[in-house]
């Protein structure tokens, strides 16, 4: 499983015209879903995400984590990130969850969020999306399970 977690200053996503979620700060998740993911990778990067300290405290330093700093999360589902782009010019993309297992893993890791306390809000699995966000930083960091 991987996330790419983008802080942001606010983030919204679009279907066929329609806003499907929208945040003000927090944390933008692109999430992919590999075909040998289970429970115990979303147990794990919800728990990472939940306790990451990427937030400015009064120093300006990153001290705080998204509960303390009261963000929000908005999730896209995101296979292209198992992309392999080792040969040719075409990627392959053999190694991401078919949308069958992506799917509901990927409903659980956001419900796994919630749980923990966090609004999350969310784009459509499988649909063309348009995503906009103010990168706040910007801090991009690339989580793995």
């Amino acid at each position: 499983m991987k996330v790419l977690l983008q802080r942001c200053k606010n983030a919204s996503v679009t279907v066929d015209g329609e806003v499907t979620g929208a945040i003000e700060h927090g944390y933008v998740l692109l999430v992919g879903i590999a075909a040998t993911d289970g429970e115990k990778e979303i147990n794990y990067l919800s728990d990472k995400i939940a306790g990451l300290r990427l937030f400015e405290d009064e120093s300006g330093k990153m001290n705080l984590s998204i509960v303390e700093s009261g963000g929000s999360i908005l999730s896209v589902s995101q296979f292209t990130l198992y992309a392999d782009t080792r040969k040719g010019r075409r990627p392959s993309f053999t190694d991401a969850a078919r949308p069958e297992l992506a799917k509901p893993l990927w409903e659980l890791f956001n419900q796994k969020l919630r749980d923990k306390g966090f609004v999350v809000e969310t784009g459509v699995f499988g649909a063309m999306m348009d995503v906009t966000f103010t990168n706040d930083g910007p801090v991009t960091i690339m989580l793995e399970a």
